[in-house]
């Protein structure tokens, strides 16, 4: 319970009207939601505007209204705070409400296209083995030290974020690692937080379906640097051209990292096979159980991350080595029969590149690469023919097949793929829409020695279809499959 004037600490009001001493017994921004002694958030969303339903939260009990513009027929009994920016308003208010728990947290978030869920889970894994009480916020689950809690989004709304964060401090974490995704920070679900520090992995082709432009894509992103505060850090992948970027007009104290160019935290790959990477870091030579270049990066920024936040370097890359891969990126599907077999999570053409590039350095050429690759529904569909054609660059066979199709007509998805393979190409392409055939397929296709990569599912276990959400586990198909077939 809380009293409605002390949770509006630094939100900008416009007007109030009503009784400020008023208490909040929850908040809540959907009216379907609120209950007695509810404060209701009027947000203005992406597909609805939630000051539609202020006479409906009235009407259910709510204890005050924080709107953008004040109800035409306005309750004289209900307190009404008037505010510039609503969602902006939220994210305050949720963090105030829970007593400030980011300021009590060494909170860390991870922003770019590609890399964050790894890079976060590698920190919360390093720094758990190093003796710390940590929580971590990612798309595959959330965690309060070793207690698992199901993730529903990159980046969870402002409310959720704050009770989880509250839990935390409650639980007696020092450390929380969060993703950052592009979609928060616009709709600035994050507003009110406090972070220690903030990493930049890379940015590429995603998302064009919600920022409609490449460019605001990156100034979404940029937005998470510009808003730090001295003396917490900012730590960015200077071998991506926009890593720059990122650090311009940050007030943090601002740090790089790189395997190519001048870095203040360099790394170098020794090596690279399906057993792990060897590198040199900070002049240590390291053996990791994770494999690709795109995971060298991501081991450095841990590894600069965890030395800007004070730790020694030989405990880092002691504990760092042990690691293991994260469930859905670059996993390895065991089997008897020889196939090497691999799910992961690559669903822009960068990740996709990255993985087949991986694949590319490591293999022989003596065995083939089958990959069955989709794209989802509803989604930026000018990355679609990007992946069928970056698909068809580096594999034997392709399969093209659907992903989550949401409510499109998977057939549609894939002729919009098919437009990015080379006539050339086109004889090593298959297309079934139905994803376990696909998988079963790419298998049948496959002799022992042969890697077979199914991408862009990875650690999700259903498949979107017409607003249902069907079982379907990437890793669980394609290891039934093997066994059927191989045994067969």
């Amino acid at each position: 319970m809380a009293i409605l004037k002390d949770i509006l600490y630094k939100v900008s009001l416009k007007a109030t009207s009503g009784n400020m001493e008023a208490e909040v017994k929850d908040i809540c921004f959907d009216s379907r939601k609120v209950s007695e002694g509810s404060l209701f958030i009027a947000v203005k969303g992406t597909q609805v505007d939630g000051h539609q339903f202020v006479d409906m939260a009235i009407e259910k009990g709510a204890s005050a209204i924080v709107v953008e513009k004040f109800p035409e027929n306005k309750n004289n009994d209900i307190p009404i705070v008037q505010v510039a920016d609503s969602a902006g308003a939220l994210g305050i208010i949720a963090s105030n409400f829970y007593g400030n728990p980011s300021d009590k947290l060494n909170l860390v978030g991870v922003t770019g296209t590609n890399g964050k869920t790894t890079i976060v889970t590698f920190l919360f894994e390093l720094f758990s083995k190093l003796g710390y009480p940590c929580g971590m916020l990612t798309t595959v689950e959330n965690k309060i030290k070793n207690k698992s809690i199901k993730a529903t989004h990159t980046t969870a709304d402002a409310v959720s974020i704050n009770e989880l964060l509250a839990k935390m401090v409650e639980e007696g974490c020092s450390y929380c690692f969060m993703e950052v995704s592009s979609h928060a920070i616009d709709q600035k679900r994050i507003a009110g937080l406090k972070y220690k520090g903030a990493i930049f992995s890379n940015i590429t082709h995603d998302h064009l379906d919600y920022h409609q432009t490449f460019d605001a894509y990156i100034k979404a992103k940029k937005r998470l640097f510009d808003d730090l505060h001295a003396p917490s850090f900012s730590l960015v992948n200077i071998d991506d051209k926009r890593g720059h970027v990122m650090l311009q007009n940050t007030k943090s104290q601002r740090y790089t990292y790189g395997l190519k160019g001048i870095a203040d935290f360099k790394g170098k790959v020794l090596s690279n096979s399906f057993m792990g990477l060897e590198m040199d870091i900070d002049h240590h030579q390291v053996v990791f159980g994770v494999s690709g270049s795109f995971n060298a990066y991501n081991l450095l920024a841990v590894y600069a991350a965890a030395r800007l936040l004070g730790e020694d370097k030989e405990d880092i890359l002691t504990q760092l080595s042990s690691i293991k891969p994260v469930s859905g990126r670059f996993e390895h599907v065991p089997n008897t029969y020889g196939v090497f077999a691999i799910v992961d999570y690559a669903h822009t053409p960068d990740a996709l590149e990255n993985v087949l590039n991986t694949i590319s350095d490591i293999r022989t050429r003596n065995e083939q690469v089958i990959t069955v690759v989709g794209c989802g529904g509803n989604r930026d569909k000018e990355k679609r023919p990007l992946m069928a054609g970056i698909a068809c660059k580096y594999s034997d066979k392709v399969i093209f097949t659907s992903d989550n199709p949401r409510d499109e007509d998977p057939a549609n998805i894939i002729d919009e793929m098919k437009k990015g393979v080379k006539p050339t190409e086109y004889k090593k392409t298959l297309s079934i829409h139905d994803r376990r055939e696909a998988i079963k397929t790419a298998v049948s296709l496959s002799q022992p020695g042969d890697i077979v990569l199914v991408a862009g599912k990875g650690h999700e276990t259903y498949q979107e279809v017409r607003g249902e959400r069907k079982d379907f586990d990437d890793k669980k198909e394609l290891k039934e499959a093997i066994k059927m077939i191989f045994d067969a």
